[in-house]
């Protein structure tokens, strides 16, 4: 049995795992879900309901995708941080700058917060100093903390892609993003998959 991965293309989480997954080079049944129609089988590994979900051969669910990377490349240390960073401040101003009409109940459906932007800004102050000397947040082969932490930042990025294409207090995180959205390993990992269908539906 390989081990299977319930996913969803666009979400940060789930691009970090599958990139570990790519990077170790570890097969898997690669599960493609709707997050608003999740499936039962899925529910029933990990009722929680998000993804990225990793059910092991031996039956054990990883449900954390930092659990995910940890386990396929067990020997690769992740920057923890800009993690900390990444899952805790910059998430939160990010989903709020992101999706303002469910926080602002005076918001419209796709309107952004600029405040929230700016905040999120600030949390990337760490990471333009460390990039000011090195083209990565580590030393290691694989780069674990850059692929643990960019899917969120694309995500920041790609809200307002005009803006972020001239904005200018970031410039090497701006050039370390291009890098990694422009890389074989990111082209592999976002390659469409249908959406899976339990066995009984066909």
């Amino acid at each position: 049995m390989t081990p299977i991965l319930w996913t969803f293309r666009r979400c940060p989480y789930a691009m970090r795992a599958r990139m570990a997954l790519h990077l170790a080079d570890i097969t898997y049944d690669h599960r493609e879900v709707a997050l608003r129609n999740k499936p039962n089988a899925m529910l029933d590994v990990s009722p929680k309901g998000t993804v990225p979900v990793l059910v092991l051969p031996d039956g054990r669910v990883l449900e954390e995708s930092l659990e995910i990377i940890r386990w396929a490349l067990p020997d690769a240390d992740i920057g923890t941080a800009f993690t900390d960073i990444i899952d805790g401040p910059f998430k939160h101003h990010l989903d709020r700058y992101k999706y303002k009409s469910r926080y602002d109940p005076t918001a419209q459906r796709g309107d952004v917060d600029l405040n929230h932007r700016a905040q999120a800004i600030d949390c990337l102050g760490v990471f333009e100093t460390a990039l000011t000397t090195s083209d990565h947040l580590d030393a290691s082969a694989l780069h674990l903390t850059d692929i643990a932490t960019f899917p969120f930042i694309r995500q920041f990025a790609a809200t307002e892609p005009a803006w972020w294409a001239t904005q200018t207090e970031l410039p090497k995180v701006r050039a370390w993003l291009s890098a990694w959205l422009e890389s074989p390993s990111f082209a592999a990992i976002m390659e469409k998959h249908p959406l899976w269908q339990s066995p009984e539906t066909h």
